[in-house]
């Protein structure tokens, strides 16, 4: 059986598609490609890896950010950064919207971003510091203790048939709690530094 044609998304409020009743849609390369939005989302295809998105979004996101760094300094990568949070919300929404799914594990760009906010604060460092960075995160991403966990609550459940806005607080929500996750490694990194 195949796919029903994905909806459009539209910046201005509209009919909302209620979530999807059937097993979570797996986004596939011709999705990715479909548009911008989904080609962002999933990590320029490192979110369509069938095991551990999040994690494989996150090895794209050190990977880049050490591809990126001989061109870059503090002021370009606030300015990435800065750009990519909106933009990691707007393809966060579109995406989660055409899937219909409101917090898809697939959406990785909340990953990526939030791990060059952390990597960034914490440089320079060695490779042992990096890959403490990546732990660290990956921990607080996946397990989603304490603030981490109510940062991801905050936002499930909204519901796209009674609130016009339920999309896009689901993609807020997305960036959010890895936001989150990112505040709670380098504050950890920075507790590990001045106390050893």
């Amino acid at each position: 059986m195949s796919e029903p044609p994905i909806a459009p998304f539209s910046l201005f409020p509209g009919v909302p598609i209620p979530p999807r009743k059937r097993p979570m849609f797996r986004p596939t390369a011709a999705f990715m490609l479909d548009q911008p939005a989904h080609l962002l989302a999933l990590g320029f295809g490192s979110g369509l890896s069938r095991m551990a998105p999040g994690t494989v979004g996150t090895l794209w996101a050190w990977l880049a950010f050490i591809a990126l760094s001989p061109w870059m300094n503090d002021v370009r990568w606030a300015l990435l950064i800065g750009i990519s949070l909106p933009v990691g919300w707007w393809a966060s929404t579109v995406t989660a919207r055409n899937m219909g799914v409101q917090d898809p594990g697939n959406i990785v760009c909340d990953e990526v971003v939030a791990f060059w906010l952390v990597l960034w604060l914490v440089m320079p460092t060695g490779w042992l510091g990096q890959l403490s960075a990546f732990v660290l995160f990956r921990f607080f991403d996946a397990v989603k203790p304490g603030p981490v966990g109510w940062a991801d609550r905050l936002f499930h459940g909204v519901d796209p048939v009674t609130d016009p806005q339920a999309w896009r607080k689901a993609g807020f929500g997305i960036m959010f709690d890895d936001l989150v996750a990112a505040f709670c490694t380098v504050l950890v990194l920075a507790l590990w530094k001045f106390f050893v």
